[in-house]
C-alpha cells in the first residue's frame, strides 16, 4: 500500500449549488431597467435550478460524450440518425420545459404573429449559456424559425401548438405524432456560407406548396430536429422551404446525413453535412423571396448569439472570482492582492456592460423599437461575441494551471466562445450590415445615434463617440471603416445601457476606459473607485 505523501489544501472547492440569477446583480439591474420582474417570471427558481451541481455536471457529461452519427442500421438500411448521451437529452428537456425554444411566441395570433417577452427569455438563455451552450443551438433555431414561418400563416398555425409546447420528445417519428417539436436550419453550402444567393440546391415544384429538393448543405445544424428551414433555387428564384425529417405519409424524408462536423467546441451539439435526394419540402413565403423571408429569423438568431456570449463571459468571471477568493498565494488570498483585484474588477466591468447591452437589445424587440434593433443587433453581436474568447482566456489565466486542465469548465467555455462570432455572420458581415442599415435608412440611424448619445449624456467620451460613429458612416470609404464604426457604436450603446441600469460609478468607469480612451489589456484600465463595487456586484 502506498502511503499518502501530502495533504490537499489551498484548492478552491468546485463551483456549484449557487443561484445563478440571485447572485447576479448586473442581470437583476438590467431586468429592472427593462421592465422585467424576476419574481413574476420565476427567474430566481430558474437560477437555482441551473446553478445546481447536478445541472453543471450534465453540461460536462454532454460535452465529454459527443453525439454519434448512425448512417445505416444493422441490415444495411439508411438510418440517418444521431445518437446523444442521456445528459444532452436531460438538458434539452430542461430548456424546452422552461420555454427557451419558443416562449416569445406563446399565444401568438397566426394571422398577425408578434413575439414578446424577449428580455425575460434572454435572461434565461444568458443563465443557461454558462452551464452548457451546445444544446442551445436548437433552442435558438426554433425560436428564430418561427419568425420565418410567420410569412406563411397556414403553415405557422399548423406547427405553432407543437413548437410552443413545453414537451421535449427526442423520438425519431413524424412531427405530427409528437406533442412537442423543434426546428433547425440549413443555409450554408460548400461553395459559400454568407453568399446564400450562390446556393445551388434545387427545389422542383411538386404540386401546391410542395417541392422536391436536390442538393446539399455544408452545415446542417442539430440534424435531429423535426424540420429545417433551408434556402434553395426554385423556378422563381431563391426560396425558403420547410423540410421535415418525415414525409406527410410518415416515411422518412430523403435527408442523407453524410457526417458530423468535428468542431473546435460546441461539442454537445451535432452539426452535420446533408445531401437531399428529391427530399420533400414546403414553401415558406413566395418563390424568389427566400432572403427577405429569413431576415426576421436572422435578427433573432443574432440576438441570441450576443446574449449567449454574454452568458459565457459571465460564467467565466464567476469561476475566476470563486477561485481567487479561495486560493492563497504568498500568505494572501488572490482576490485581496491589488494586481489580481484590478484584473477581476476590469473583467467584471466588461461583463456588466455586456449584460446591460444584451438585455437592452432584447428589450428593444419587446418595445417595438424596430430602427434601434435593426442598427444595433449586428453591432452588439459583433462586439460581445468578438470579445468573448479573449475574456474567457483572461478568466482562465486567473486560475493558472487549474483553469487550463479539462477538469475545469474553462477550457470548454473557451472552445465554445468563438462559435457565436462566426455563426449567423462573422465580424465583417456584422460591420457591413451596420453600414447597410444606416445607408438604407439614414434618418432612422441618425435618430438612434442621437438617442444613444442622449442616454449616455454626461459620461466621458460619449459625445465624441457619437460624433465619431456618424463621421465614419459618412466617410468616403465606409467599408474600410466599418469595424471602427461598429465597435464604437456598440461601446456607446453599452455606456447608454449602463447609465440606465448600473450605479453611476460603474457607468463612469466604463465610459472612461472604453469611450474616452481605447481599452487596454484587462487589469491595465483604471476602473478607479468602482473596483470594490464591481467585485461585490459580480459575485457577493
Amino acid at each position: 500500500m502506498i502511503a499518502e505523501t501530502h495533504e490537499v489544501l489551498n484548492q478552491s472547492p468546485p463551483f456549484g449549488e449557487a443561484n445563478l440569477v440571485a447572485l447576479d446583480a448586473p442581470l437583476l439591474g438590467a431586468l429592472a431597467a427593462n421592465g422585467v420582474d424576476p419574481g413574476a417570471e420565476g427567474l430566481p427558481a430558474f437560477g437555482a435550478e441551473w446553478g445546481s451541481a447536478e445541472r453543471i455536471e450534465l453540461g460536462r457529461l454532454a460535452n465529454e460524450n459527443p453525439p454519434r452519427l448512425r448512417t445505416h442500421d444493422a441490415r444495411g438500411n439508411r438510418a440517418d440518425v444521431v445518437e446523444f448521451h442521456p445528459a444532452y437529452h436531460a438538458l434539452m428537456r430542461a430548456s424546452v420545459g422552461a420555454g427557451l425554444h419558443a416562449s416569445a411566441w406563446d399565444g401568438a395570433d397566426p394571422a398577425r404573429p408578434v413575439p414578446r417577452g424577449h428580455a425575460a427569455r434572454a435572461a434565461r438563455l444568458y443563465t443557461v449559456a454558462g452551464v452548457e451552450s451546445g444544446h442551445l443551438c436548437p433552442m435558438t433555431m426554433t425560436n428564430a424559425a418561427l419568425g420565418a414561418l410567420a410569412a406563411e400563416p397556414g403553415l405557422f398555425a399548423e406547427w405553432l401548438p407543437r413548437l410552443t409546447a413545453r414537451h421535449y420528445d427526442p423520438a425519431f417519428r413524424p412531427w405530427y405524432e409528437k406533442a412537442g417539436v423543434t426546428l433547425g436550419m440549413g443555409m450554408t453550402e460548400k461553395q459559400g456560407g454568407t453568399d446564400v444567393r450562390a446556393n445551388t440546391t434545387r427545389a422542383e415544384p411538386a404540386g401546391g406548396d410542395a417541392y422536391a429538393l436536390t442538393g446539399h448543405k455544408w452545415f446542417f445544424s442539430a440534424p435531429m430536429c423535426d424540420a429545417f428551414l433551408v434556402l434553395a433555387q426554385a423556378p422563381g428564384g431563391l426560396t425558403c422551404l420547410l423540410v421535415p425529417r418525415h414525409r406527410p405519409d410518415g416515411s422518412v424524408n430523403a435527408l442523407r446525413l453524410q457526417r458530423l462536423k468535428d468542431k473546435l467546441g460546441n461539442r454537445a451539439n451535432a452539426s452535420s453535412e446533408v445531401e437531399f435526394a428529391a427530399a420533400f419540402g414546403r414553401r415558406v413565403g413566395p418563390e424568389g423571396r427566400g432572403v427577405p423571408t429569413i431576415i426576421g429569423m436572422v435578427q433573432l438568431t443574432r440576438l441570441d448569439c450576443a446574449v449567449a456570449s454574454a452568458g459565457l463571459c459571465r460564467m467565466a468571471l464567476v469561476l475566476a472570482l470563486h477561485h481567487a477568493r479561495h486560493r492563497s498565494v504568498l500568505g494572501r488570498r488572490l482576490a485581496d492582492q491589488p494586481a489580481m483585484a484590478r484584473v477581476l474588477a476590469d473583467l467584471a466591468l466588461e461583463s456588466e456592460a455586456q449584460t446591460a447591452l444584451a438585455l437592452r437589445l432584447a428589450a428593444s424587440f419587446d418595445r417595438g423599437e424596430a430602427a434601434r434593433a435593426r442598427l444595433l443587433t449586428p453591432a452588439v453581436k459583433y462586439a460581445v461575441c468578438k470579445a468573448a474568447p479573449g475574456f474567457v482566456y483572461e478568466a482562465m489565466e486567473c486560475l493558472g494551471g487549474n483553469g487550463y486542465v479539462e477538469e475545469s469548465p474553462l477550457p470548454r467555455l473557451y472552445r465554445e466562445a468563438p462559435v457565436n462570432a462566426i455563426w449567423e455572420g462573422s465580424g465583417n458581415v456584422m460591420a457591413l450590415d451596420v453600414l447597410r442599415a444606416a445607408g438604407r435608412a439614414p434618418e432612422e440611424a441618425a435618430a438612434v445615434l442621437a438617442d444613444l448619445a442622449a442616454e449616455a449624456r454626461g459620461l466621458p467620451g460619449a459625445r465624441e463617440a457619437a460624433a465619431a460613429v456618424a463621421e465614419a458612416l459618412r466617410a468616403p470609404d465606409p467599408e474600410a471603416r466599418a469595424r471602427e464604426a461598429t465597435g464604437r457604436l456598440a461601446a456607446l450603446a453599452a455606456a447608454a445601457a449602463l447609465a440606465a441600469c448600473a450605479p453611476p460609478a460603474i457607468a463612469e468607469a466604463y465610459a472612461a476606459t472604453r469611450l474616452a480612451a481605447p481599452r487596454d489589456a484587462y487589469g491595465a484600465n483604471a476602473v478607479g473607485p468602482a473596483e470594490a463595487l464591481l467585485l461585490e456586484r459580480a459575485l457577493p
